[in-house]
């Protein structure tokens, strides 16, 4: 992995108030760290980091900074964007010497189309998008490619099918990159099952509606014979009267 040359200067103000200042003046507020030495805020200039990093491939790159004082060679190891406009707010960079071994994640590439999928109509499922390894800087892989078509239904590929030069893969062997799982078919219920799953709900209110209607039948009898002996009985009343009254 080529080194990319970077400039950058030294930050006077830390802090929230001069990151806000840095940007105002087209710069990216950045730390510089690592080799147990104190950590060191810079500025880097938004147009040269873009410039710079225009042509880099794959994650982890590995820069020249060049400061007052001296260069250091730096991972960068995080990118802090805004999340409305995706501007770069902060970088991290990790001072790093060529000829000791770092520790970073490598992203995926697959490639080809699994056989399952194409002739059994699989689906093939991405359980992991990146590994951790171990290397030298210089031998940091932009991505590790990993062939899928020979995958039918059923077969998945492993940690352990990994096969990347002079780099040592720290994630466990055993855990699975992909699989290609057989098509998902919804059972469709038979034309007779479907009909009288229908004709249920139907039943049910007729039978309700009659129930109802026994009810009110039976509640209705009690109720009209109380009517009419309440009317009665002041017509008989008033009959009695009439006939003492003439005699």
């Amino acid at each position: 992995m080529p080194v990319i040359p970077l400039a950058g200067a030294r930050r006077d103000r830390l802090g929230k108030g001069g990151a806000r200042k840095s940007r105002a003046a087209g710069q990216i507020p950045a730390v510089l760290y690592g080799h147990g030495e104190t950590p060191i805020p810079v500025a880097i200039g938004t147009r040269d980091f873009e410039v710079a990093l225009h042509r880099h491939e794959g994650g982890n790159p590995i820069v020249s900074l060049a400061l007052e004082g001296g260069e250091y060679t730096a991972l960068i190891r995080a990118v802090q964007y805004d999340p409305v406009t995706h501007h770069i707010l902060h970088l991290d960079f990790q001072h790093i010497s060529l000829t000791e071994t770092v520790e970073v994640k490598v992203a995926l590439l697959f490639t080809g189309l699994a056989v399952g999928v194409k002739d059994g109509g699989g689906i093939l499922e991405h359980i992991m998008r990146e590994v951790e390894v171990r290397c030298l800087p210089t031998a940091i892989p932009s991505g590790i490619d990993i062939d899928v078509s020979h995958l039918n239904i059923g077969d998945s590929v492993h940690v352990r099918d990994l096969v990347v030069p002079n780099v040592t893969v720290l994630t466990e062997a055993d855990v699975t990159i992909a699989t290609v799982v057989p098509p998902t078919v919804m059972e469709e219920k038979p034309a007779e099952e479907v009909a009288a799953a229908a004709e249920v709900p139907e039943l049910s209110v007729e039978r309700g509606k009659k129930e109802e209607e026994g009810e009110e039948g039976k509640e209705g009898k009690p109720a009209r014979e109380a009517k009419e002996g309440k009317e009665a009985k002041p017509a008989r009343e008033a009959k009695g009267k009439e006939a003492k009254e003439s005699k």
